[in-house]
C-alpha cells in the first residue's frame, strides 16, 4: 500500500516532495475540485425545499484531473494535506467524497508552515475532517450564492450593474458613503498664528487662557491681526521633559501586512497575496526547496513558542541583553486566532542571504515580514522628549521635540519609523524676538478618500469580510468598474453609486456593514458547534426573499432610456437597451420594428474604402478586445460575419499596380500590396498545399517544440499545413512540387516523390491512406534514435491516436496499389 499525501497546490507538492523523498507521493488538486452547480431552482445548485441540500458538481476543465486522483489512490492510504482554513477543510471533505474516503478516518492532516519538521509532525497527528468547519463553509457558500445571484441578476436586469454580493456590496457601501460625506462637506475658514525664530518655530495655543485646538478654533482673523500688533518678546515659562518609549508592532495579520505592503511598497492587496503565497508554498533555495513563511491568511498575532524561543536567541547573539523584548500580541473582536501570526519559517534565513534566490517583489516583502517578525520581539525605542511654553502679553506659545536615546527595534525596523526632532537648549526667563510672525489662513478639510489600505483597515475593524476576503473583494469592485483608483486613492463611479442607491432602496436591511458582520460572527458560531447550519440558512433565507421579492416587482429599471433620434424605418422613438454586451440603440417599435443603430466610436472608424471582397460594405478599423492581440489595432469588413475579410495593417485608397489589389500601409509608412504580389520571390512562398496562402515563419509558443521555428500557411485554419524544414524556390525535377532544406541543408521533395531523407510534417502526404485506421495519412519520418536512427519510416498523421508504423516497402507497395 502506498502512501499519499494531496495538497492544493503543485508548487506545495514539489516543496512537500522534497523534504519526504520517496516514502510519500505527494499530489495536487490545483484548489477547489467541486463548487454548486448551476442548474436546479433559480440555478442556484440548492435544494432549498428540502432543507438546503447542495448540488456539488466537478468543476468544468477538472473531470480528467479527478479521475487520476481517483485513479492514483484507488487501494492507498491517502492523506489529505490542504489548507488549515474553512476552505481548505471543504475541498478536503470534496475530495474525500469523489475519492471514497470515509469521514470517520484519520485522513486529515494539517500545518501552518511547509518545512520539514511541521510536515512530519502533521503526519504523526492526523485526524479525522472537521464537519463543522464544513458546515460553516457550505452555508456561507450557499448564501453567498443564493444572494449573489439574485441580487446580481436583478441589478443587471434594472440598471446594468454587473453583480452584487454580501461582501463585496458592504465594502462598496463603505466608499459610497464616504464619498457621499466628502461630497456634503463644507469647508470652514479659520486662522493659525506662528513665530519664525532662526533656529527653532512657535505656535500660538492659548489667548486668554482658552486653548486654541481643533474644538476651539480663531474664525476671526481681527483676533489674531489685534493680538500681532502687541507682541513683543517671547519669554521662555516653563520646560517639562519627560521619556517615551515606542513599543515595536506586533507580528503581521494578513491585514497589516496588506496594508503595510501597499503603504511601504506601493503593493495592491491581490499582488501582496500572490507573493506570499508563493513565499508560503516554497522557494528553491540552493539544493533544497522550502517555505520561507507561515500560513499567510490569518487574524492572529500569535507566535509559536518554539519559534519565540529562537528569535530570542538570535537578538541576544547579534544585538546583545538590551535589545530583547517580549512578545507582542493584539487581540479584537471577533478574531478566529487559528493560526500563527505571518512570520519566517526560520530566523536564521536573513533577508540579504535569499536575495539571490528571490524576484525582486518576493525580497521586497519577505524582507518587510522579517524585519517586522524579528522587531516585534525586540525592546522599545526610548526618547527623551521635551515641550517648552513662551509667554508674550495675552498668549501662550509652544514648540516641542524628541531625542533618540536608544533605537531598540529601531535597529531592524529601521529609524525613518521614528525620526529625531531636535530643538535648541533653552533656560527658564530667557527672551526671544522672532524674526517674522505670521498668520495662516486655513479651512477645515473633508475625511480624506479610502486608500487600498485604509480601507482594508476598515474591513477588519468592522468585522466585514475575513482575511482571505480583503483582497479579492476590493478586486472585484475593480473588475466590475464600482471602484477606480486615482493616486491611489479609491473613487467610486458613477455605477458604483447608483448600485449602492438601488440596493439601500431595498436592501438597506441586509447590505450594511452591521448584518454583514453579524454574518461572519454566525458563520463563526457554525464551525464551533453552537449554531446549526440549517437554521442560520433558514433565517437567513426567511428574511431575504421578501424583500427581493419586493424589489422584483417596485424597482424602478434604468432601461430604456429615451433619446432624441428617430427611427430611419419606421418613424418611432430610438431607445437606449441594456444587451448581453452592453448598451445599444434600438428601435422603442421592438419586437415590430428591428432597427439597431450601427455605433461609430473609436473602437470602430470608417476607413470610407469598400472591402475589396464583398464589394458591399466599409472597411472599419476595430480594436481587438480579448486573445493574445487584445487592444491590437485591426481593420475589417463592416459587413462581418457574412464578410470575414481582416488586415492587419491600415488600408488606402490607393490600389497595386501590378495586380489592382487593395495597398496597404504599415506601422513605418511603408506601402505594400495586400495580397503580397509586389514583393521580392524569395520573401514569398506560395503554399504547396492549398495553393492560395502562403508560407510565413513562425515560432512554437508551447508543447515539446516550444522555441522551434516553423512554416504555417497564412490561409490558416482553412489550410492546417505545418513544415518544419525551411521552404525554397527550387522545384522538384520528377514531380514539380516545392523543395525543402533540412537543417543539414539536404533539399528534398514536399511530396516525398524521390527516394531523398523526408521531413517530420503534419498531414501533408495524402497518397496513402493508413492501413490501420483508415482515417490518418502515412507521413515519412526519419529514425532519431535506437539501432534505426537515421532510417526513413512512415507513421500514421493521427499518432499518438494511431500508432501504427510502416517500412518504406511496405509503402511503396500501399503506395502501387
Amino acid at each position: 500500500m502506498n502512501k499519499i499525501i494531496i495538497v492544493e497546490s503543485p508548487s506545495k507538492s514539489k516543496t512537500i516532495s522534497g523534504y519526504l523523498g520517496g516514502k510519500y507521493t505527494v499530489l495536487s488538486s490545483k484548489g477547489h475540485i467541486c463548487d454548486l452547480a448551476t442548474t436546479g431552482k433559480g440555478g442556484l445548485g440548492i435544494d432549498i425545499d428540502n432543507g438546503f441540500i447542495p448540488d456539488y458538481r466537478i468543476i468544468d476543465g477538472k473531470e480528467s484531473l479527478v479521475k487520476s486522483l481517483q485513479k492514483a489512490c484507488k487501494g492507498n492510504q491517502v492523506y489529505l494535506a490542504t489548507d488549515p482554513d474553512r476552505e481548505g477543510e471543504a475541498i478536503a471533505y470534496h475530495l474525500a467524497r469523489e475519492l471514497n474516503l470515509d469521514l470517520n478516518d484519520l485522513n486529515r492532516i494539517e500545518f501552518h508552515e511547509i518545512t520539514k519538521q511541521a510536515v512530519n509532525d502533521a503526519l504523526l497527528h492526523p485526524h479525522t475532517i472537521n464537519m463543522k468547519m464544513v458546515d460553516s463553509q457550505e452555508s456561507r457558500r450557499m448564501i453567498d450564492r443564493i444572494l449573489g445571484f439574485k441580487l446580481s441578476k436583478l441589478l443587471q436586469r434594472k440598471i446594468g450593474s454587473k453583480s452584487a454580493g454580501r461582501v463585496q456590496s458592504a465594502t462598496l457601501l463603505l466608499i459610497v458613503n464616504l464619498e457621499k460625506e466628502i461630497q456634503a462637506f463644507i469647508p470652514e475658514a479659520y486662522y493659525e498664528m506662528e513665530a519664525i525664530f532662526k533656529a527653532f518655530k512657535l505656535k500660538i495655543s492659548e489667548i486668554n487662557g482658552v486653548k486654541i485646538d481643533s474644538k476651539n478654533r480663531i474664525k476671526d482673523r481681527k483676533i489674531l491681526e489685534d493680538l500681532k500688533s502687541r507682541l513683543l518678546s517671547f519669554t521662555v515659562s516653563d520646560i517639562s521633559k519627560k521619556q517615551i518609549k515606542k513599543q515595536s508592532y506586533p507580528t503581521y495579520t494578513t491585514s497589516t501586512m496588506q496594508q503595510d505592503a501597499s503603504i511601504r511598497l506601493g503593493f495592491s492587496p491581490t499582488k501582496t497575496m500572490s507573493i506570499a503565497q508563493a513565499l508560503y508554498e516554497g522557494k528553491n533555495i540552493g539544493s533544497e526547496t522550502v517555505g520561507l513563511i507561515t500560513y499567510m491568511r490569518t487574524d492572529s498575532t500569535r507566535l509559536s513558542d518554539i519559534f519565540v524561543k529562537s528569535v530570542e536567541d538570535y537578538i541576544l547573539n547579534t544585538y546583545g541583553t538590551r535589545y530583547l523584548g517580549s512578545v507582542k500580541t493584539k487581540n479584537q473582536k471577533g478574531m478566529q486566532d487559528a493560526h500563527e501570526g505571518i512570520r519566517p519559517t526560520s530566523i536564521s534565513r536573513t533577508p540579504d542571504s535569499l536575495k539571490p534566490y528571490l524576484s525582486n517583489d518576493e525580497y521586497k516583502l519577505y524582507n518587510l515580514i522579517y524585519k517586522r517578525t524579528l522587531a516585534s520581539l525586540m525592546s522599545a525605542a526610548v526618547f527623551n522628549q521635551t515641550k517648552v511654553e513662551f509667554t508674550n502679553t495675552d498668549s501662550l506659545w509652544t514648540t516641542q521635540g524628541s531625542e533618540l536615546t536608544f533605537d531598540g527595534y529601531l535597529k531592524v525596523y529601521g529609524k525613518e519609523e521614528e525620526e529625531s526632532d531636535f530643538i535648541p537648549n533653552f533656560a527658564l526667563g530667557d527672551s526671544y524676538n522672532a524674526d517674522k510672525i505670521n498668520i495662516l489662513d486655513k479651512e477645515t478639510q473633508p475625511k480624506s478618500r479610502y486608500t487600498e489600505a485604509s480601507l482594508i483597515k476598515d474591513m477588519e475593524d468592522l468585522g466585514i469580510g475575513r482575511p482571505s476576503t480583503y483582497a479579492q473583494t476590493i478586486a472585484t469592485l475593480k473588475e466590475r468598474e464600482y471602484i477606480k483608483l486615482e493616486k491611489r486613492m479609491i473613487h467610486p463611479t458613477e455605477q458604483g453609486i447608483l448600485t449602492i442607491d438601488k440596493l439601500n432602496e431595498y436592501f438597506d436591511s441586509i447590505i450594511n456593514v452591521k448584518y454583514t458582520a453579524n454574518m461572519e460572527s454566525d458563520l463563526d458560531k457554525i464551525a464551533s458547534g453552537d449554531l446549526a447550519k440549517e437554521d442560520e440558512l433558514t433565517s437567513f433565507y426567511q428574511s431575504f426573499m421578501p424583500i427581493y421579492d419586493k424589489a422584483l416587482k417596485n424597482m424602478e429599471s434604468k432601461y430604456p432610456i429615451p433619446t432624441d433620434e428617430i427611427c430611419p424605418e419606421c418613424g418611432s422613438p430610438l431607445v437606449i437597451r441594456l444587451g448581453k454586451y452592453g448598451e445599444f440603440t434600438s428601435c422603442s417599435n421592438y419586437p415590430n420594428c428591428n432597427y439597431i443603430k450601427k455605433e461609430v466610436n473609436e473602437e470602430d472608424n470608417d476607413t470610407g474604402i469598400v472591402c475589396p471582397v464583398c464589394h458591399k460594405a466599409h472597411i472599419v478599423k476595430r480594436i481587438s478586445k480579448s486573445g493574445k492581440n487584445k487592444g491590437s489595432i485591426f481593420y475589417a469588413c463592416d459587413n462581418y460575419p457574412k464578410c470575414k475579410t481582416i488586415f492587419n495593417d491600415m488600408p488606402t485608397s490607393e490600389v497595386c499596380d501590378n495586380c489592382g489589389s487593395l495597398m496597404l500601409k504599415d506601422k513605418d509608412g511603408n506601402l505594400y500590396c495586400s495580397n503580397h504580389c509586389m514583393e521580392e520571390p524569395k520573401e514569398v512562398f506560395i503554399c504547396p498545399e492549398c495553393g492560395k496562402g502562403h508560407l510565413v515563419a513562425r515560432t512554437a509558443a508551447r508543447g515539446k517544440n516550444k522555441g522551434n521555428t516553423f512554416y504555417g500557411c497564412t490561409n490558416f485554419p482553412k489550410c492546417k499545413v505545418i513544415i518544419e524544414d525551411t521552404p525554397t524556390h527550387e522545384v522538384c525535377p520528377k514531380c514539380g512540387s516545392m523543395m525543402l532544406k533540412d537543417k543539414d541543408g539536404i533539399l528534398y521533395c514536399y511530396r516525398k516523390c524521390s527516394e531523398a531523407k523526408a521531413p517530420i510534417v503534419v498531414d501533408q502526404t495524402k497518397e496513402v491512406l493508413c492501413p490501420e485506421c483508415g482515417k490518418g495519412h502515412l507521413v515519412a519520418r526519419t529514425a532519431g534514435k535506437g539501432k534505426n536512427k537515421g532510417n526513413t519510416f512512415f507513421g500514421c498523421s493521427r499518432y499518438p491516436r494511431c500508432k501504427r508504423i510502416v517500412s518504406l516497402e511496405e509503402y511503396n507497395n500501399l503506395l502501387n496499389k
